[in-house]
């Protein structure tokens, strides 16, 4: 008769690059799943806080926007001038030697296609 194995559990094999003849198993339990509780307006409440109510006032949400984005932009690790003026220099750098790649490619498949066409 066959064992029965836990539903909880699962069998994981792990080989790496020098254990190709052996094998190592290991056995790791399931996390258990952790579903959101529904809130009186039927909204499901996401990782066990409860759902915000969406107040009618436009003001209300479009303050609450304007706090989260400034509380975004606080956290924000700006670079300083140094390093702003090295990005700006990397960028034009890169601009310039793309626009002459595509320059340069267009030219040649112009010049392939007179020759082609023969005029």
């Amino acid at each position: 008769m066959a064992k029965a194995t836990k539903k909880s559990e699962t069998k994981v094999t792990r080989i790496t690059a020098s254990e190709s003849a052996s094998k190592k198993s290991v056995t790791l339990k399931k996390k258990p799943t952790i579903r959101p509780a529904k809130t009186t307006e039927g909204q499901q409440a996401v990782s066990g806080r409860p759902a915000r109510v969406l107040s009618k006032n436009p003001l209300v949400s479009l303050w609450r926007y304007i706090k989260g984005s400034w509380h975004e932009l606080r956290q924000v690790r700006w670079p300083d001038r140094r390093a702003t003026w090295k990005m700006t220099g990397a960028l034009i750098a890169f601009t310039v030697f793309f626009v002459v790649v595509i320059l340069l490619i267009d030219a040649g498949f112009g010049e392939l296609f007179k020759l082609l066409i023969g005029k």
